[in-house]
């Protein structure tokens, strides 16, 4: 994704790139009803962020040394937490920029802006439409089609981590090729006296989504998950490849490959085990390479999730970090123009990549910062190149609608852990739940 995610030259109000001079903001020009700036009188953007992650903050602190005139107030939860208060939080309180965690109720209900003046002023409609289909929603309530109601500050992607020092003790000298030789990993680290998998699973956040889906995408094709979670019209999850991923995560469960813990593990704490030297593997995000890079110089690994025949179809979840604007925002315009500058603004664009270890929004042909060889976020953006190849992006199958995840992906997760759930029972209830909340 570093490819797609390569940026075109920002269009104004923004200070040269990579530069810190600032634009007189009176002299901004203005398109329509909208206006590229975000004036020369104090500005406090309402902000609701999402907990955990150093990108927004480091781009919000970078933004307001070059705009003095422009600050945040920050709030921050958790995903599943943003993901059950984002409807009262945009009508009740609405921030200027929040952390989406899923669009089609938010934008249909009217509590999203049309970003679409914006996108067409800044010239984000020349970026590549792969970058921005997700961000899209019909008048039915679907993704994929229709105007633009979010923007991403960065383009992320999930994988595989791994510590290499505790891969060296099992024999793992290189990423596994096949879905095969990723169970005989887990197994060797299991004998061997070596947590295979941290993952958290814990409280209304349900990560071992993370590896079924990229189990899911081992035995299925990547697209199809994008329909279902696009809302499209007979799409569905409890499908028979889907099947084998789920049991494929049973039989990791029943091996013991994860944390006993795991129900009660929290994000945080599997990131503590994780630089710790307590586990072998981690499915997660680049987001975190710029961390692992500092935390664990030299010694975090990342690789796709392998397929089941080696060479064969591979995917992962891919998508933009989704951030919007209320649209009963007091600044929309500054919020815009704050998103348009983490895409254009030479100094910006090295935050997303050596922080956030993700690729910039944007179009082919901009800047990118020099990223050492060897690195986990050479690693991660590495990844992402091939990913876009092979066309194998995804997102999240949380995202699906705005209380999928908290409400059936979590709890029927959880109830696997415990040998409350079977695979089958776990697709089909999770389709129920689908469909009750699409009206399908």
């Amino acid at each position: 994704m570093s490819a797609i995610a390569a940026m075109a030259l920002g269009l104004v109000a923004c200070a040269p790139p990579g530069g810190d001079a600032k634009q007189d903001s009176d002299d901004a020009p203005a398109t329509g009803d909208v206006a590229l700036t975000c004036g020369a009188e104090d500005v406090v953007l309402q902000a609701y962020f999402e907990t955990g992650f150093p990108l927004p903050t480091a781009l919000t602190e970078e933004f307001t040394k070059q705009y003095p005139n422009v600050t945040f107030d920050i709030r921050e939860d958790q995903f599943a937490v943003i993901t059950q208060n984002a409807p009262r939080v945009l009508q009740d309180s609405p921030p200027d920029l929040m952390r989406l965690p899923q669009m089609s109720e938010l934008a249909s209900d009217g509590l999203l802006l049309d970003l679409d003046p914006y996108a067409e002023a800044y010239g984000w409609s020349e970026w590549p439409e792969s970058q921005l289909v997700q961000l899209r929603v019909d008048d039915e309530g679907r993704r994929g089609d229709g105007p633009l109601y979010a923007m991403g500050l960065s383009y992320s992607m999930t994988g595989v981590y791994y510590n290499k020092e505790l891969a060296a003790q099992i024999g793992l000298t290189e990423a596994p090729k096949t879905l095969d030789e990723f169970d005989a990993a887990l197994k060797k680290a299991k004998d061997a006296g070596i947590t295979p998998i941290g993952q958290f699973n814990g409280g209304a956040t349900g990560g071992l989504a993370f590896p079924l889906q990229a189990l899911m995408a081992s035995y299925g094709d990547p697209s199809a998950i994008n329909d279902w979670i696009f809302q499209k019209p007979g799409a569905t999850i409890d499908t028979p490849e889907n099947l084998a991923a789920a049991e494929h995560l049973q039989r990791w469960i029943d091996a013991g490959y994860f944390e006993p813990d795991v129900n009660s593990l929290d994000y945080a704490q599997m990131m503590s085990r994780f630089i710790g030297g307590e586990t072998l593997f981690s499915f997660n995000g680049d987001w975190e390479a710029g961390n692992l890079d500092a935390q664990m110089p030299g010694n975090a690994g990342f690789f796709l999730m392998p397929p089941l025949e080696e060479g064969g179809q591979i995917g992962a979840m891919s998508a933009p970090n989704t951030y919007g604007v209320s649209a009963t925002a007091k600044s929309p315009d500054c919020a815009a123009f704050f998103l348009d500058w983490t895409a254009t603004n030479e100094k910006a664009r090295a935050l997303t990549v050596e922080v956030g270890g993700s690729s910039p929004m944007g179009a082919v042909g901009a800047y990118m910062p020099p990223v050492e060889e060897g690195t986990t976020t050479a690693a991660t953006l590495g990844a992402g190149d091939v990913i876009g190849e092979v066309n194998g992006a995804m997102d999240f199958i949380a995202n699906a609608t705005g209380a999928i995840y908290a409400q059936s992906w979590t709890p029927n997760l959880q109830k696997m852990v415990a040998g409350e759930q079977t695979p089958a029972g776990l697709l089909e209830s999770v389709q129920s739940d689908y469909e009750s909340q699409v009206g399908s």
